[in-house]
């Protein structure tokens, strides 16, 4: 018989990755591992959603309600929300990011990309002027709708980030509440997991990956500080510089 005492067992550990605004597929699954997970173990487990919850699918605000409201429903579990590229760049817009810890201002971090202004259609509007880039990126207008390379049609901004807007009934603004801008601005961006049932086993979660060739510690340093003060964080949007592991890791 085996033993299904989760005091005895290590946690169930569970990642969910980009989920973008399709609450259907969100629930199909979570009622899948409900389903297939026993249920002692599911019931405490580690839950490590990984980020992108906006964006290009219809029901951004019915996926945060959702996300939200697991720990009343699932007290045993554990849940951690990471943020990713798309959330961090909604959270610039809704204004719920900390402030650069070397007290430099978010538009310091506009000039290395402003090249890219007028094509991206930077958000122009209300409040732009203290705003994260990528909140500016996020909340624009890109000129040219059609992704020739990719085959797919921009809705919105370069994230698509209009089915967000519509999520929350409205065309273009800040319409969203005070709940949801509490869970963007607690979203963490890193996950440190060491299982005290497993020796010597920790793990490390971001959305994206860490960057091959620079110091591990330093990197999860500033991830596990919030610290944004540059205008790409590469451990939440990179791509080919964090598909190689860093040798620490391997």
């Amino acid at each position: 018989m085996s033993n299904s005492d989760p005091s005895t067992n290590p946690r169930t550990v569970i990642c969910i990755g980009d989920i973008h605004g399709y609450i259907p597929k969100l629930q199909k699954l979570w009622t899948n591992l409900e389903t297939l997970i026993d249920p002692s173990h599911f019931n405490t487990a580690l839950v490590i959603f990984l980020g992108d919850y906006c964006d290009r699918g219809p029901d951004t605000c019915q996926v945060i309600d959702f996300l939200i409201s697991l720990p009343k429903k699932y007290p045993e579990q554990k849940h951690v929300y990471l943020s990713g590229n798309h959330d961090l760049a909604f959270s610039a817009f809704v204004g719920v990011l900390p402030k650069p810890s070397d007290g430099s201002e978010f538009k310091e971090g506009w000039k290395e990309y402003e090249h890219n202004e007028e094509r991206e259609g930077w958000f122009n509007g209300d409040g732009y002027e203290s705003m994260h880039l990528q909140g500016r990126r996020w909340a624009g207008d890109i000129k040219d709708k059609f992704n020739v390379a990719k085959g797919f049609e921009y809705k919105g901004s370069r994230y698509n980030a209009a089915p967000t807007f519509h999520s929350y009934g409205v065309p273009h603004g800040s319409a969203v509440p005070d709940d949801h801008k509490k869970f963007l601005a607690n979203m963490d961006d890193v996950a440190i997991e060491t299982e005290d049932r497993i020796k010597h086993c920790k793990l490390i979660d971001v959305h994206a990956g860490l960057e091959k060739g620079k110091n591990v510690e330093e990197q999860l340093k500033r991830l596990k500080a919030k610290d944004i003060g540059v205008s790409k964080v590469e451990a939440l949007s990179g791509r080919k510089n964090v598909w190689d592991i860093p040798q620490e890791l391997t």
